[in-house]
């Protein structure tokens, strides 16, 4: 998936308590040439990536919820301002993130995925799991919390990962059938109702019966939605507000 424009540089104090933001910081140290988006001159705010003129950081607020997520990040999926990932970690500071390896996952990762504390289940759609490990409840058992695990990256990614990560195969799959064409429109998607990662994320806990928090966050993508497409489109965000 194609993204726009650069961000300005990176501040570690602005990313403490997202872990996506975190993980950002972690690729780019590992970069050995600077991260090259589509139309890259615009400033960005360091925190949101929007451009500093659509900055929504006053907008921020966040929410509780009695599940977690698990982010597992393709490469350079953190760099991307147009990744919605970032927004999950916004709302809910418990939120996980790490890029993803084939043969090495991250030590952290793979303590997470065996904590006692979490019943994890891995997001994507059931046809391309054995039938065996689809579900389409959350029912954890007695004494652990929800952990979903999104796999974020372009859907041709998302599948590779799905593929060829040994350590994911003896987890549950969650499959989730959204009925709803997706709101997505900061890049382009394979099919009109595919969901973007924010979306996903909606749809998981209204199904974990955490609707404030699904709220919050459906409230927050729209908000960065409108911000972002303002600035693709470099019109005021009252345009865009009004072709709503």
């Amino acid at each position: 998936m194609a993204d726009d424009e650069l961000s300005s540089p990176r501040s570690s104090d602005s990313t403490a308590h997202n872990a996506v933001l975190r993980l950002r910081e972690e690729r780019l140290a590992q970069s050995t040439r600077p991260f090259q988006a589509r139309g890259g001159r615009v400033i960005r705010c360091q925190r949101c990536l929007l451009p500093k003129k659509l900055c929504l950081c006053h907008t921020l607020s966040t929410a509780h919820a009695d599940c977690r997520f698990c982010l597992v990040m393709y490469d350079t999926e953190p760099l991307k301002p147009s990744n919605t990932g970032r927004l999950i970690a916004d709302v809910l500071l418990n939120t996980e993130a790490f890029l993803w390896s084939r043969t090495e996952p991250p030590a952290d990762l793979l303590a997470l995925l065996s904590s006692p504390h979490y019943q994890p289940y891995v997001i994507f759609p059931a046809s391309y799991a054995n039938a065996e490990r689809v579900t389409t409840q959350v029912a954890p058992e007695a004494g652990k919390l929800p952990l979903f695990i999104i796999l974020d990256g372009t859907w041709t990614e998302a599948r590779k990962m799905f593929r060829k990560s040994p350590y994911l195969d003896a987890l549950p799959v969650l499959s989730i059938e959204s009925l709803e064409s997706s709101d997505y429109r900061l890049r382009e998607a394979s099919h009109k109702e595919q969901l973007c990662t924010a979306e996903v994320a909606v749809s998981l806990l209204q199904l974990a019966e955490q609707q404030p928090a699904a709220e919050r966050l459906a409230a927050h993508f729209s908000e960065f939605r409108q911000r972002y497409l303002a600035g693709k489109a470099n019109v005021p965000l009252e345009r865009i507000l009004a072709s709503q």
